[in-house]
């Protein structure tokens, strides 16, 4: 039994370790704009603790003159208030490859867009290092707060091949009609960065 787990771990953790690399191609302007946060996976304890309680979110993605890209988050709390978080990836040598550190959670960020139709959805995965503890992170972006089956299904399985386990995969739910006014708020104080 042992020996079947630690097979498990090593797998998961060989998987993880793939070089994803961004989609060909890539155009950074036609990501300007506003996105929904539809699904999230990781294995990451955090996030094990606190998916029950998750509900969509939006980012707003600018270029910049230099080619980075800046990501304002927010999403609304469970007691009501606006969780917001910014973040400047910056561009490297590969283009919709960036990386960041974070502020706020003190982690080296290895961002890449790894599939995208700016219209549609963009798929991003992020390594992110503390410490000298490696965890991958995916996000499902989509410009609605829908998302079609077909699209969840790649997203579930490209998590699974990039070790997250299943149970650590969530489509975000909608939030309710009093929680979207308050995230509406959020996104009102975070537009006015822009303006």
């Amino acid at each position: 039994m042992r020996l079947s787990i630690m097979g498990v771990l090593l797998c998961a953790t060989l998987v993880a370790c793939v070089d994803v690399m961004p989609q060909k191609d890539f155009n950074l302007e036609k990501m300007a704009g506003k996105w929904w946060a539809v699904g999230f996976a990781t294995n990451a304890q955090w996030f094990v603790k606190r998916k029950g309680g998750m509900k969509m979110g939006t980012s707003m993605m600018l270029p910049t003159a230099r080619g980075d890209l800046d990501i304002s988050s927010a999403m609304r709390n469970a007691d009501g208030s606006c969780w917001r978080m910014t973040e400047l990836a910056k561009k490297t040598d590969i283009p919709g490859r960036f990386t960041f550190t974070s502020q706020r959670w003190n982690n080296e960020n290895d961002m890449r867009v790894v599939a995208v139709q700016y219209d549609d959805f963009a798929l991003i995965h992020t390594i992110k290092t503390k410490h000298g503890v490696t965890d991958v992170l995916n996000k499902l972006f989509s410009r609605t707060p829908e998302v079609s089956a077909d699209l969840q299904k790649k997203f579930m399985q490209f998590s699974l091949d990039t070790g997250i386990l299943s149970g650590n995969i969530v489509i975000l739910p909608k939030n309710g009609t009093r929680t979207n006014t308050h995230t509406q708020m959020c996104n009102i104080i975070m537009a006015i960065k822009y303006i």
